[in-house]
């Protein structure tokens, strides 16, 4: 009387096309509050570089401290509840943007500084974007990444502390070329995580964009000021 198949590749139609709705929401969800965290970050920067002689010593250590409460213990309880998960969200960029401030300051100082700036800022959104595409149509699986950017993630941050003692230039500019490298691995694996649906949530999401970017552009941004002072 009727055909079963056809009733039953119906249904599978129409849950395919209700699942693909559902990510290019949280798709839009998270990259339009990726946009808003770079907003926030911008914000944040330009009121540092005018009390950028406020940020420095122990202030540093306090917003760094703020910064690593908020992504470990606060944005992850908060992620749900509306309104207080976007204050919480664009509060931590902005902080992340006042704790740039004295780089940028010094990277300004320099003779082209503002050149610097802008290329830093135009190799990272060029790479974010081209990474992102390819991670979208690869047919490559990158889930397997995640142990080992976490462990080379560690490795980073204790060299990099460890260089806040050491003051070499030549340590700083492998470091920052190695974690440069990483940010890119991890745009890549982060991307292929919100076409899964890993994330539960479009502020999480968002945030691990942000992180991968806002690390890609100091790296960056280090790599060329080390270069460029360098020169003269």
């Amino acid at each position: 009387m009727y055909n079963r198949d056809y009733l039953s590749n119906e249904s599978s139609h129409h849950t395919q096309e209700s699942s693909q709705a559902q990510l290019m929401s949280f798709l839009k969800a998270t990259y339009q509050l990726f946009a808003g965290s770079m907003l926030a970050a911008t914000a944040g920067a330009y009121i540092g570089l005018g009390i950028v002689h406020l940020l420095m010593g122990p202030v540093k250590w306090v917003l760094f401290a703020v910064e690593l409460a908020l992504i470990f213990f606060v944005i992850p309880k908060t992620k749900h509840i509306p309104g207080v998960n976007l204050a919480v969200l664009f509060g931590f960029t902005f902080i992340s943007g006042l704790t740039i401030a004295p780089l940028l300051a010094s990277i300004m100082n320099m003779p082209g500084g503002a050149s610097i700036v802008g290329q830093a800022f135009l190799m990272t959104s060029v790479a974010f974007g081209g990474i992102s595409m390819f991670a979208m149509t690869t047919k490559r699986d990158f889930s397997s990444m995640g142990k080992f950017l976490m462990i080379a993630l560690i490795i980073a941050i204790v060299g990099a502390i460890a260089n806040i003692f050491i003051g070499s230039p030549i340590l700083q500019l492998f470091i920052s070329g190695g974690i440069a490298l990483l940010m890119c691995a991890f745009i890549l694996y982060d991307t292929q995580n919100i076409i899964k649906g890993l994330y539960d949530s479009p502020v999480e999401a968002a945030l691990s964009l942000y992180l991968s970017f806002f690390n890609l552009f100091v790296s960056l941004l280090q790599i060329l000021g080390i270069m460029n002072s360098s020169d003269d």
